[in-house]
C-alpha cells in the first residue's frame, strides 16, 4: 500500500524535525511526508526533514492546516495517516497500520494505542517516550488484536483510507487548536467505513505543552465545540453533554489548586464567556478567534 504521513505543526520545528529520525527507523516507508506549517520559520532545518516531502505553508489552524494535506493528495495514496508533531511512533507503527487496513477492508479509519499520553500531565521528554517505545517493543506479547468501534478518533494518530475520506474536510468552524475536529471529521468519514480504535500499532503522545491556544480560549472551545458538533449531529448528544460536564468539573475544582502546566483560571474565564454567549444565542467556535 502506498501510505503519506500528514504533521501540521505551529511554533514546534525541535518536535517536527525529530520525525525524520522515527521515520527513517520505521520498517514500513512513507511514499512521502507531507509539512502543513504557518510559516517556514515553524520548520526545521532542511537536513532534519524528511525526504521525500511536500511542505505547505498557509493560515495556522488544525483543520484548515490539514485540509490543505488532503487538497494535494494524490490518486496512488492508498492510507493517509495524521500524526501530532509531538507523537512518537513504534518502529513498526506504519507496517502495521498497512497491515490492519488489509486485513480489515471495512475499516475506513483508525487510531491506535496510546502507551502514554502526555497531554495528561506536565508532558514526556523525548527520551522518556522512546524509552517507553523500547519497553513495548521488547515485551509485547504476541496477543489477537483489539478492534472497537469508536465515536471519533484521536487527532495525535490517525489513518485513513484516501478512498473513505473522499471529499470530506476538517471543519473549518473550529479554528486554531480546533479540539473535538478529529471526532467530527471521523465521524463524518464513518459514513464510508468502519471508525476504530485499535491496539494493533502504538505510540508514545508526548504532550509538549508549548505553542498551544490559551487557556481562556480553550476554555471558550470546551463548551462551544461539543454543541456546536451536537447540532451539527457529529457528536452524541450524551458524549458530548459528558464532555463538557467533565471539564467544568475538573476546571473549578481544581482552580484553587491548579496544574503548572494548565491555565485553570483561564479555562474557567473561558467557561462562563462561553455560558454567558449560550443564554444570549451568540455561542461560535469561531469566537475564539477575537479573544
Amino acid at each position: 500500500m502506498n501510505i503519506v504521513v500528514a504533521i501540521a505543526s505551529t511554533g514546534r520545528p525541535e518536535e517536527l524535525g525529530d520525525w525524520s529520525e522515527y521515520l527513517k527507523s520505521q520498517s514500513y516507508k512513507p511514499s512521502t511526508v507531507i509539512y502543513s506549517v504557518a510559516s517556514p520559520c515553524d520548520l526545521p532545518q532542511i537536513t532534519r526533514l524528511y525526504a521525500p516531502n511536500k511542505i505547505i505553508v498557509g493560515s495556522a489552524g488544525s483543520s484548515v492546516q490539514r485540509n490543505r494535506v488532503l487538497d494535494v493528495l494524490e490518486l496512488s495514496c492508498d492510507l493517509i495517516v495524521f500524526f501530532d508533531d509531538d507523537y512518537v511512533p513504534e518502529r513498526r507503527c506504519l507496517e502495521k497500520i498497512v497491515d490492519l487496513f488489509t486485513l480489515l477492508p471495512n475499516v475506513a479509519g483508525a487510531s491506535g494505542l496510546l502507551l502514554r499520553d502526555g497531554a495528561q500531565s506536565a508532558g514526556i521528554s523525548k527520551e522518556d517516550a522512546l524509552n517507553l517505545i523500547e519497553i513495548s517493543e521488547n515485551n509485547s506479547p504476541v496477543l489477537e488484536q483489539m478492534h472497537v468501534d469508536s465515536v471519533g478518533l484521536y487527532g495525535c494518530n490517525m489513518a485513513f483510507r484516501r478512498t473513505a475520506i473522499g471529499g470530506i474536510r476538517f471543519d473549518e468552524n473550529l479554528p486554531l487548536y480546533g479540539w473535538q475536529e478529529d471526532v467530527d471529521f471521523a465521524m463524518r468519514v464513518r459514513r464510508n467505513g468502519r471508525i476504530v480504535n485499535t491496539d494493533s500499532f502504538k505510540g508514545v503522545h508526548r504532550g509538549v505543552k508549548k505553542s498551544k491556544t490559551s487557556g481562556y480560549k480553550f476554555g471558550y472551545s470546551q463548551i462551544a465545540n461539543p454543541l456546536y458538533l451536537i447540532k451539527k449531529g457529529t457528536m452524541p448528544i450524551s458524549h458530548g453533554l459528558k464532555l463538557i460536564a467533565k471539564n467544568l468539573l475538573a476546571n473549578h475544582i481544581r482552580l484553587l489548586r491548579p496544574e503548572s502546566w494548565i491555565d485553570r483560571r483561564g479555562r474557567v474565564r473561558g467557561n462562563w464567556l462561553a455560558a454567558w454567549d449560550l443564554v444570549r444565542f451568540k455561542l461560535s467556535p469561531r469566537k475564539i478567534l477575537n479573544l
